[in-house]
């Protein structure tokens, strides 16, 4: 069953990430103490009272600007507006009605879209002097609700509000998806992949670097699957990220928690450019947290061609880290959309990958035919031996090897069974793991 989904509109700086991160019990929107943060719609699943729902936080909505970046944040309103059950109009206890309140309230209305009105920063909710919320009876909307974000009183009077206002439940609910997060450095194309993947202008774009902010979750069924996409904002070097109480600090973080929850990521980089070590450090940080790997080079279109030009810059990528050698390579415009259609078949052949189980029979073939083929080397004259193998979990796979003197293997022969290992079953675009464990020891 589709899940509801709530929206959380309103003008800058009256709270609504607050009230996000409040609901969600998790800082996942950026919350800072200025207008103009949140940029783009920003998904997330909530649950109140058993009934479970999409609450997506929204930017700021500044109704007759004329800056190009409120006019895209203005679209991207609208848009949650269009596909919400119910809208919470989040406005200011403290600074009272505001003419933008009243405009945004206009708005709503014409839509006949069930909406709550809730008064934010009411930090004197229950004192007989908390009166400020009833100002806002004026914007037409129904009875305003206060509450404080901040410390959370209200709150639970505003969601069975809320959940009482969604639309009846019925049939399951919906399992959850495979979580692509799209990383790379800023301004390479990453909003505009998943704009593209979309068929619709889901995520902010602008030529202006820096402008997605949060990890945003957009869901996509493609063959039946459900597909998660985490735009992300870009992964800077850490000396360019000065400030430690900054929204691009904030940023960073978000985006590393993106790639540790994620099963695949998509790793864009500009075609147009030399592959930078940020390029590459951000893939051996996907790398390492055991996600599949995708790289797609973007941009492509603007590249002059000669013969072989691909090729010579795929290898020219592979030779810079080991471990590219088993990532896949796509050459694509979002822009233009060319080869784009390649990317959801990718990405689902690296996540099966990634789930692949190999038999434990078939795994000490494999590991009996590399140890005879080259015999590891002797610890102090005691010679070290294989006993054991198997696959002990998948997501990324992780094999288990006992023997006789586990912490005598040097790291090269280790590197030797795992170029063994992904000779035999590849495992493309999935990293792989081995554990070595002392003959004895518990094997589960």
């Amino acid at each position: 069953m589709k899940l509801p989904v709530v929206a959380v509109v309103g003008r800058p700086n009256v709270g609504k990430s607050t009230f996000f991160n409040r609901v969600i019990g998790e800082r996942l929107a950026i919350v800072e103490d200025r207008p103009g943060v949140t940029r783009d719609r920003h998904f997330a699943r909530a649950e109140w009272n058993g009934r479970t729902f999409y609450l997506v936080d929204t930017g700021g909505m500044v109704e007759g600007s004329d800056e190009p970046m409120d006019q895209l944040i203005r679209t991207q309103v609208l848009t949650a507006i269009d596909e919400a059950d119910v809208v919470v109009l989040v406005v200011d206890g403290k600074a009272g009605p505001h003419p933008l309140d009243y405009r945004v309230a206009e708005y709503l209305r014409r839509t006949r879209r069930p909406t709550l009105v809730l008064v934010n920063k009411v930090d004197n909710l229950g004192a007989a002097t908390a009166t400020e919320h009833h100002e806002f009876w004026d914007l037409g909307l129904g009875e305003p609700l206060p509450l404080s974000s901040l410390s959370g009183k209200g709150s639970g009077d505003v969601l069975d509000a809320i959940v009482s206002a969604l639309p009846e439940a019925g049939g399951e609910e919906e399992e959850p998806g495979l979580r692509v997060a799209v990383i790379g450095k800023p301004n390479v194309g990453k909003s505009s992949l998943v704009n593209r993947l979309l068929g619709e202008e889901r995520l902010v774009v602008s030529d202006v670097a820096g402008t997605t902010r949060d990890a945003i979750d957009t869901p996509l069924v493609y063959e039946g699957r459900k597909l998660i996409f985490v735009d992300t904002a870009g992964l800077r070097r850490q000396s360019r990220v000065r400030d430690a109480e900054s929204v691009e600090y904030y940023s960073a973080i978000r985006t590393e928690r993106a790639i540790e929850r994620a099963d695949v990521c998509l790793l864009l980089i500009d075609a147009t450019e030399v592959v930078h070590n940020q390029d590459l450090k951000i893939a051996e940080k996907a790398w390492e947290a055991g996600c599949g790997l995708i790289i797609l080079v973007n941009k492509w279109d603007l590249v002059e061609k000669e013969t072989m030009t691909a090729v010579r810059f795929e290898k020219a990528l592979r030779e810079r880290a080991p471990f590219l050698e088993w990532v896949p390579v796509l050459f694509a415009s979002a822009l233009t959309g060319q080869r784009v259609h390649r990317v959801l078949d990718l990405v689902m052949r690296v996540a099966d990958e990634r789930q692949r189980r190999i038999a434990t029979h078939e795994v000490n073939e494999v590991l009996r035919e590399l140890v005879g083929r080259t015999r590891p080397p002797h610890s102090q004259g005691r010679p070290i031996r294989f006993l054991y193998a198997t696959q002990v979990a998948v997501g990324p796979p992780t094999f288990v090897v006992w023997c006789n003197l586990p912490s005598e293997v040097p790291e090269s022969y280790l590197r030797y069974l795992h170029n063994g290992f992904r000779a035999h079953w590849r495992f493309e675009g999935a990293p792989i793991r081995i554990r070595l464990r002392q003959r004895g020891e518990d094997e589960e």
